[in-house]
């Protein structure tokens, strides 16, 4: 397996930031995946939305690289464009509305920041927080119903015949991410705390050594 390969910016990344930037892409990808399984299983939502399937993607990717408001969620974002999401009545695109949304969520829980630097913190509380969140949105996906009764989206296919549990899968990869991200921030900033305080306390201690 190989990794990616240098770039400039790196040079004022930390491990941290590195690896924090390398989880939001990877959800990012996930997300779109999700995108283009539910359109495949929803072919309505697309309809709504663009010309063909490919379109519908692409504005959904161009959505998430920009980081600008889905005008279908009147402004909202995070958590509240999430909840509009998954209302049973809202008319939109959900699919689009749905990916939007809980990408918007997981910036939100970095603070806003999609990429990463020295100086840039993210708090491990936010992003297990974040995991949470992403639990809840497909709980409620896989059990809200619209007025008429229907699934708010078919998502996983499970019948006599055929098994397909792809979109819970990628989803649950998502969730696996934020949640080794929050671990390992939260080990970080202890690590760098015991490190501080063995410093203080060894201080007193250190003394040069002769040498002849």
């Amino acid at each position: 397996m190989r990794g990616d390969r240098f770039g400039t910016a790196e040079l004022i990344q930390s491990e941290g930031n590195r690896i924090t930037q390398q989880a939001m892409q990877a959800n990012r990808r996930s997300l779109l995946l999700l995108a283009d399984k539910l359109y495949r299983r929803n072919p309505a939502e697309w309809r709504k939305s663009a010309a063909t399937r490919e379109a519908a993607l692409m504005q959904v990717e161009a959505a998430l690289l920009s980081g600008q408001p889905w005008a279908p969620l009147a402004g909202r974002r995070d958590v509240a464009a999430l909840s509009l999401a998954l209302a049973p009545e809202f008319g939109g695109d959900r699919v689009a509305a749905f990916i939007v949304a809980c990408h918007d969520t997981i910036v939100a829980a970095h603070g806003g920041k999609r990429e990463f630097y020295y100086l840039d913190g993210v708090d491990p509380q936010h992003v297990y927080n974040a995991a949470r969140n992403m639990e809840i949105a497909l709980w409620i996906l896989n059990t809200r119903r619209t007025p008429a009764g229907q699934p708010l989206l078919l998502a996983n296919e499970i019948g006599p015949d055929s098994r397909n549990l792809g979109f819970e899968r990628e989803f649950g990869k998502i969730i696996g991410r934020l949640d080794l991200l929050a671990s390992y921030l939260t080990e970080r900033y202890r690590r760098a705390v015991i490190s501080y305080v063995q410093s203080v306390v060894a201080a007193p201690l250190l003394a040069f050594l002769p040498v002849k």
